[in-house]
């Protein structure tokens, strides 16, 4: 049974119909990439999985169990996390305090996996106390992600996590991604850097106008003379 499995989706915004039938199924342990050019309703897969866009029809099963009409709050209860893309901290925070703030669904704040979050991100340890609107682009996404992981979740969604970054800087990001992964974290990625999120993930699948287009093994749709062609830029 996989971790994440959506089959026939249809979701949008209000009446606004984005996705078509889309099919998607992320198995335990694995990092998948959603790809394809702007407006192919990536993020909106992500946003109709934690209950923030509107589901049309279809089923999202996670581990077994029907999460689609469930609220933002209850879908993150049951181990899913989401990073969007933009607004994705609190600037006038400081970054021990967006921390804290990540968990706000637990009885209780979990230091040692604050100081694990820090271990993992350390830029982020030696300003704990500074506001995270001062951040670097580079820096809000680790403390977005950081605040992610602070419920320990067994699937992570990220939205466009290369998204603004310096060019220096997306191989750390990527590699940082890799990192959380290999620790055990299921990922389950948007990236408009399609080349380097197929490089990277396990499976990916290809979106255009809301609907599947392509899907397969990361490596086999980074060298599908089709694929890039069309989605890929040659």
């Amino acid at each position: 049974m996989s971790l994440l499995d959506i089959q026939n989706l249809d979701a949008g915004y209000g009446d606004l119909q984005i996705l078509t039938d889309i099919d998607l199924s992320v198995d335990e342990g694995e990092y998948v990439s959603i790809v394809g050019p702007n407006g192919a309703g990536k993020s909106t897969v992500m946003k109709t999985i934690v209950g923030i866009a509107s589901h049309l029809g279809g089923e999202i099963s996670y581990r077994g169990s029907d999460v689609s009409k469930m609220p933002p709050e209850e879908v993150i209860r049951e181990g899913i996390a989401y990073v969007p893309q933009t607004a994705n901290i609190f600037p006038s925070l400081s970054i021990d305090e967006n921390l804290r703030l990540g968990a706000y669904v637990l009885d209780e704040v979990p230091t040692d996996r604050q100081q694990a979050i820090y271990n993992r991100f350390q830029p982020l340890s030696d300003r704990r106390n500074q506001q995270a609107g001062s951040l670097s682009g580079g820096q809000r996404q680790m403390l977005a992600m950081g605040c992610a992981l602070m419920l320990d979740p067994d699937l992570l969604l990220l939205d466009e996590p290369s998204a603004g970054l310096a060019p220096n800087l997306v191989d750390d990001m990527f590699d940082r991604i890799d990192d959380i992964n290999d620790a055990g974290t299921t990922i389950l990625m948007v990236e408009q850097n399609a080349k380097e999120a197929l490089q990277r993930c396990d499976r990916g699948y290809v979106l255009a106008n809301g609907q599947n287009r392509d899907e397969g093994p990361g490596n086999e749709l980074l060298h599908d003379e089709e694929v890039r062609q069309r989605f890929l830029g040659g």
